[in-house]
């Protein structure tokens, strides 16, 4: 493959994953919304819908036995979705709001994913128990937030911990759902599903190639391909859709879409794929990407349930943090 092909493949596959991640992302919403689901489980199938461009080219680098790729991608998108999704959303729209029990039960669903990742990454725990231990941790999340607080009040006894899940369903409730996604679901959104799946999927494959090879014939590093550029260029979509989101002051739904990402990115992404084939990281610049993503979410939590919101100088911080480890990893 020539280098100005394997360009122009890089950018038909970027445009077609973006456009087709769009389309899929929009389509689960109305689709949800249609089907009743609650504004938490909302929340949760369009985020994994908009992140389907990251966990495609991850998946697809990792079963071709680039693993340097495929964990960087994880981990790079992951890095990179707390300090655009949020640090940039907070520079641009002048704050990201959050009620703080909402961030309490979204944020420990982020940070118990973060751990396993960076656990899985550093050969502390197998595929197996990573995939287990966060798919064990994730069910429970994703039940609650598909009860919503109406119904979780009526099921469950009248305790602290339900009186916190509650509050935390309330608060992400008042602002879950985009407007122009409030429609209900007809035959054409049913039927774009799968094709746009299958966009996403060539248009990753297409990309993760391509980017292979002039990472190969430029003699860039594989971690360097899937955490600087088809990281970047994969979060793009959710990028603009947490910015549209926090000018609109719904912080909770910029949280909830950071979080729930990341989460994904990492059970279906990275466990996934090692409960599978395993998961082979030799190179210590992965082990300083698993840290500094554990560190970035850390600071990001931090600043945000300081006052319940994240500023502009606290954004900027989030977006220093990932200077650094963009300056961190690059040989």
């Amino acid at each position: 493959m020539s280098t100005s092909l394997a360009i122009a493949l890089f950018a038909g596959g970027l445009a077609l994953s973006a456009l087709s991640s769009l389309v899929l992302s929009t389509a689960l919403d109305r689709i949800g919304a249609r089907l009743g689901f609650s504004e938490g489980l909302l929340g949760i199938v369009t985020a994994v819908g908009a992140d389907a461009p990251e966990i495609a080219a991850a998946v697809t680098a990792l079963s071709a036995g680039r693993s340097d790729v495929g964990v960087g991608v994880v981990l790079g998108s992951n890095v990179f979705n707390v300090a655009a999704l949020l640090g940039l959303s907070a520079m641009i729209a002048g704050r990201v709001r959050i009620h703080r029990r909402g961030l309490l039960f979204q944020g420990a669903m982020g940070l118990v994913a973060t751990v396993i990742a960076v656990a899985l990454v550093l050969g502390a725990v197998s595929g197996a128990v990573a995939f287990v231990v966060l798919l064990a941790a994730f069910v429970p999340y994703i039940v609650v937030s598909a009860l919503g607080p109406r119904r979780m009040k009526a099921l469950l006894p009248a305790t602290r911990v339900s009186e916190f899940l509650c509050a935390a369903m309330a608060a992400q409730e008042r602002d879950a759902r985009a407007p122009e996604h409030a429609r209900r679901a007809d035959r054409q959104d049913a039927l774009a599903t799968i094709p746009a799946l299958f966009a996403v999927v060539v248009g990753s494959i297409a990309m993760v190639r391509s980017a292979q090879t002039l990472g190969d014939r430029w003699h860039v590093p594989g971690v360097i391909v899937g955490t600087l550029v088809l990281a970047t260029v994969t979060g793009v979509p959710n990028v603009l859709a947490a910015i549209r989101l926090a000018r609109a002051g719904r912080g909770s739904a910029v949280v909830s879409e950071t979080l729930n990402s990341n989460t994904a990115n990492v059970l279906i992404g990275l466990c996934l794929p090692a409960l599978v084939g395993g998961l082979k990281v030799s190179t210590g610049r992965v082990a300083l990407e698993a840290w500094w993503l554990l560190g970035i979410t850390v600071l990001a939590l931090v600043l945000t349930g300081f006052r319940g919101r994240l500023r502009r100088w606290e954004g900027a911080v989030i977006i220093a943090a990932y200077a650094g480890f963009v300056a961190a990893i690059v040989p």
